[in-house]
């Protein structure tokens, strides 16, 4: 049971962050109409977008995908410099990092599972 909560927390948290990240495109919607629209709505999605190609490479290989999670937000803090307001740090750069350790946790406990099995 708690390898199975393991297993599934950090993709339930990715898909949360997602969400989240992909609320602030709405904003396009007060300010453009027609073709200008699906391209803000397009641009602003991008970090969405960016985060499920991160979640399926995860999904499948948890220990790259643990790796692109931490590269994914140290390259946040730095673009974004969320550094500079620790709130800002706390939303954006931090979940990231965290999926990435437990994508990385999660890799290494199945390998342990599989070598104690054989």
């Amino acid at each position: 049971m708690k390898k199975a909560r393991l297993y599934w927390l950090p993709r339930i948290l990715t898909i949360v962050l997602i969400i989240f990240i992909s609320i602030f495109a709405l904003d396009v919607f007060s300010d453009f109409t027609g073709v200008e629209l699906l391209v803000a709505l397009f641009m602003h999605l991008i970090p969405s977008l960016i985060l499920i190609v991160v979640l399926v490479v995860a999904w499948k290989w948890e220990k790259i995908g643990g790796i692109l999670f931490i590269i994914t937000a140290i390259v946040t803090t730095i673009f974004f410099k969320t550094y500079q307001d620790i709130i800002v740090f706390l939303l954006i750069s931090l979940p990231p990092l965290a999926i990435g350790i437990l994508f990385l946790i999660n890799s290494k406990n199945r390998k342990k599972t599989k070598r104690t099995k054989k």
